[in-house]
């Protein structure tokens, strides 16, 4: 005698499939909340800038760095990836200095990639702000840089650090900042104006959060080339 198996329902079939696929998601999440949640976190020396004295704000998911005698220019910073936003405090401390705004935009799961138009709502945030920069770090320059590329018209220009003009903007208009130690992003420079070398730099020394898996040891100090960058920018925005 032949034994046959009764076909599973087609409502039972459904439920078993929506089971897995739920089942799946659920550790699709937990694998991309983990990798989120791994990333480097501001040294206390960073940290201790919001504790220097007055002209530092933080309001939603902005920190803002105001001068003493503020000009009429801005720049607005997207942190490198995987990266606590307020490890780029010394270095936006030094550039206040000079006069200029300095926003610092803290991304969705510290990741600019989610959020690569943040810019748009900072520049309607502040109407008496005349001019404006984009700039960011390794993958917040990268978005920095495709924000400059759609909208070339909110911009008076890009600063990159430890990254390359990606997208469609005008390297005329652009700073290009990287360390010498940095290999990578040196091959990617295909073109010619506004590149700044810092000798013995890494890539991780724009900000101050450590050191960065896969980045060599910099021959000079993160206070060095961050000194090196804020000369740098000056000499572009004085342009």
């Amino acid at each position: 005698m032949v034994m046959r198996t009764k076909p599973m329902p087609r409502r039972k079939r459904w439920l078993a499939a929506g089971g897995i696929l739920l089942l799946m998601l659920a550790i699709l999440a937990g694998v991309f909340f983990w990798y989120v949640s791994d990333y480097y976190r501001a040294e206390e020396s960073a940290l201790a800038v919001m504790n220097q004295g007055g002209g530092i704000t933080v309001q939603d998911n902005l920190t803002m760095l105001s001068p003493a005698y503020p000009t009429d220019t801005a720049i607005i910073f997207y942190p490198g990836a995987k990266v606590e936003a307020e490890a780029y405090l010394p270095l936006l401390d030094q550039i206040r200095q000079t006069g200029v705004t300095c926003i610092l935009v803290h991304m969705p799961f510290r990741m600019a990639i989610f959020d690569a138009n943040a810019a748009e709502k900072v520049i309607a945030a502040f109407p008496e702000i005349q001019h404006w920069y984009v700039a960011g770090h390794s993958m917040g320059g990268a978005m920095a840089s495709k924000f400059a590329s759609d909208h070339p018209e909110q911009i008076d220009g890009l600063i990159l650090m430890g990254a390359y003009i990606y997208g469609d903007y005008p390297d005329e208009k652009a700073l290009t900042i990287y360390g010498s130690l940095n290999q990578s992003v040196e091959d990617h420079i295909d073109y010619t104006e506004n590149i700044v070398e810092i000798q013995g730099g890494n890539h991780a020394q724009f900000g101050n959060y450590g050191p960065q898996k896969g980045d060599l040891p910099a021959a000079i100090s993160a206070q060095e080339q961050q000194k090196q960058t804020v000369e740098a920018i000056k000499a572009f925005l004085s342009r």
